[in-house]
């Protein structure tokens, strides 16, 4: 079954550590990223231990291997579950990036280390933007491409595109794992995305996991919008 990442893209930390706690009794992981990584670190990771809540630490890390590594050894902890890099790094950072999550969950006595996911194509990427920055011709075909090196340099999968699931999963295999953003419950304005689809629609493609952000934290009902994903992912059997 698709399992449902709530981002906490949120700039204010106290709102962000409030949500959480509103949050983590759905069951579903709960994304921390730029906002909360660089603007309130401390809070929010003291919040997650708290909860003993499921983390996916969005870092997106790109950067030299050693520097990688260090980074790794500074964001990894109890409860985290996922870390991202990005596949733009290349096979010898994701490779290193994999052996230091390894070591660091050893460390901490961890008992299952975190999957590292390897970001492709951001989802707010299309058409003229690729052009733009040099990689002309299909998201897909790019996206598959870095998904197959990631695999290579040992990556549990890749953040990409719903729309781009079957086709990793073809070349790669179906244990190769997906995390899809760019995910909008019918009737939502899609923003800053560009590939985009619904919740079930990701399910129906074969995301491992899909990542909601702003139509849940916007809701009334926070925890109540997030179980609604949860129900609507539920009712999907099996991928197209």
């Amino acid at each position: 079954m698709t399992e449902l990442i709530i981002a906490l893209d949120i700039a204010d930390g106290q709102a962000a550590s409030n949500l959480a706690r509103r949050l983590a009794p759905v069951g579903a992981l709960l994304k921390v990223g730029y906002e909360g990584l660089f603007g309130y670190p401390g809070e929010i990771r003291a919040t997650f231990r708290e909860l003993g809540a499921r983390v996916f630490v969005d870092a997106k890390l790109c950067d030299i291997p050693r520097t990688v590594e260090a980074a790794m050894r500074a964001l990894i902890e109890p409860g985290v579950e996922i870390i991202n890099v990005h596949a733009f790094g290349g096979a010898a950072m994701m490779r290193a990036a994999v052996a230091a999550a390894a070591r660091r969950a050893q460390e901490l006595a961890m008992t299952v280390p975190p999957r590292v996911f390897a970001v492709t194509v951001l989802t707010s990427v299309a058409g003229e933007d690729l052009d733009d920055i040099g990689l002309h011709g299909e998201a897909a075909d790019h996206v598959v491409r870095l998904a197959l090196l990631a695999r290579t340099a040992g990556c549990a999968g890749v953040v990409c595109s719903a729309l781009e699931v079957p086709r990793i999963k073809a070349a790669c295999g179906a244990g190769f794992q997906t995390i899809c953003p760019g995910i909008r419950p019918a009737g939502s304005p899609h923003g800053d995305q560009k590939r985009v689809v619904s919740p079930r629609d990701a399910a129906e493609l074969g995301a491992d996991f899909i990542v909601v952000g702003r139509p849940i934290l916007q809701a009334p009902d926070p925890a109540g919008a997030a179980r609604a994903i949860l129900e609507e992912l539920g009712s999907v059997t099996q991928p197209r």
